[in-house]
């Protein structure tokens, strides 16, 4: 990267490097990269692609493009991540949040809405506030996003742990939503608490031959705790499901994320719940199992 260097060149140099790394969204993580270096966003980079860069970018450019070439996620070199249309903090402490986990956070919505607008229906004055828990929340990506599209709600979060609630912490903070977190094992610090609407959860599901077979990028980057479970991959919801169980309240639901091939699997623990769905994702894989405590 001798000589001046404009916007368009950088961009068309390194989609092309990233291209024969096997980088596979390479325009856009270059992009990305650059926009972060230049603090700006990429509409700007479209809007100034003759712009010379100068030295001092050019360098931090290149040290970056040298980490993401190298396998570390893009997330945490920018130290963010998108989801749910609103931006996260995130780093190597916590799971990066990925896009098929938004399925589970708009059913929430979804029968969120679908029970104001019955109360609307009868005539009640005003719906009674929904009480929400998202239990392994990592970076709070969940947890702050039901919050933020569900103002009325109360959520609360719970992670094992304590690094992981610093950073979500910090996520609800930007996003200037009220979360409540506490740190523990699954529910446990939860079994004296008020019942609850919905309990969502995200956890780890993928079983050791799996995770073995995971990109370097995320073996080497992201936090093998956030990943790896053991067995099938479901002996944390077998443990969680019981717990959930006791804390729903009657009409509430349970809602949570699985691994690609493990729907018939995870059906088979859902025997106490009613209306129990496998949901798939926008690429036809098992994703989001959802189930109702009877009654209400």
């Amino acid at each position: 990267m001798a000589g001046e260097w404009t916007i368009k060149e950088l961009l068309d140099w390194t989609q092309g490097y990233f291209r024969e790394r096997g980088i596979a969204a390479a325009r856009l993580e270059a992009e990305l990269l650059l926009a972060y270096v230049l603090e700006q966003n990429r509409v700007y980079l479209y809007a100034n692609y003759d712009a010379p860069s100068n030295p001092p970018e050019r360098e931090a450019y290149r040290n970056l493009i040298k980490r993401r070439a190298a396998g570390e996620p893009l997330a945490y070199i920018t130290g963010s991540k998108e989801f749910m249309s609103l931006v996260y903090q995130v780093g190597p402490g916590v799971l990066i949040p990925r896009p098929e986990t938004e399925l589970l956070v708009e059913q929430v919505i979804e029968l969120v809405k679908a029970r104001q607008l019955s109360a609307e229906e009868v005539n009640e004055a005003e719906p009674p506030a929904v009480r929400i828990c998202d239990v392994g929340t990592g970076s709070g990506a969940i947890a702050v996003s039901l919050a933020h599209y569900l103002p009325q709600s109360t959520v609360c979060a719970v992670d094992l742990s304590a690094a992981a609630l610093d950073i979500a912490r910090a996520n609800a903070q930007c996003h200037a939503v009220q979360v409540e977190y506490f740190q523990g094992d699954l529910l446990s610090p939860l079994s004296e608490a008020e019942p609850f609407d919905f309990i969502v959860a995200n956890l780890p599901y993928i079983p050791e031959p799996e995770y073995l077979a995971l990109e370097r990028g995320i073996l080497e980057y992201e936090p093998r705790e956030a990943l790896l479970a053991g067995g099938d991959g479901l002996d944390l919801y077998r443990r969680l499901l019981p717990q959930a169980f006791d804390l729903l309240a009657p009409g509430g639901y349970i809602i949570y994320e699985i691994g690609a091939g493990q729907g018939s699997a995870a059906l088979r623990l859902m025997e106490r719940f009613a209306q129990v769905e496998l949901l798939v994702d926008l690429a036809g894989r098992d994703r989001i199992i959802k189930g109702r405590k009877q009654g209400g």
